[in-house]
Parts: structure tokens; sequence; C-alpha cells
């Protein structure tokens, strides 16, 4: 058994974590933030649009039962 780690945005990151979770292969999906200019800022932060951040889903999987290409689908 394989682990890869795959860092997707999407939109909600709460919407496509728990489509994530669904996938044979799929270990586990946390969301999170990328980029952005503040550290470690907070979900209200985020949604005001000024801190340059994305919401991102940080998914682990296994290559041998799920593709990298078939997560991005």
């Amino acid at each position: 058994m394989s682990r890869e780690f795959a860092t997707i945005g999407g939109g909600c990151f709460w919407g496509i974590e728990h489509l994530y979770r669904e996938i044979p292969g799929v270990f586990d999906a946390v969301s999170g933030y990328e980029a952005g200019e503040l550290e470690n800022p907070t979900y209200r932060d985020v949604c005001t649009g000024r801190t340059g951040h994305a919401e991102v889903v940080r998914v682990e999987f296994d290559p041998d039962v799920v593709s990298y290409k078939e997560l991005l689908h």
C-alpha cells in the first residue's frame, strides 16, 4: 500500500472534503488554506477576500487504488 498527498483547491473546502472522503483509496481529507499573506488565518479572515488565501483540501490517498487524475476529476 502506497500513500501520497495532493493539495486541491475547489471552492468551499467543506463540500469537497466530504466528497473526497467517500472515494475508495482515500485515507483522509483535511480542509485548510493555501498561499495568502496572513499567517494562521481564521475562516472569517479568509472570507473577507483580502488575505489572498485559497480554500484547499489535503488529500491522502493510495495511488494504487485511485489516481491523482481521478481525484481531480
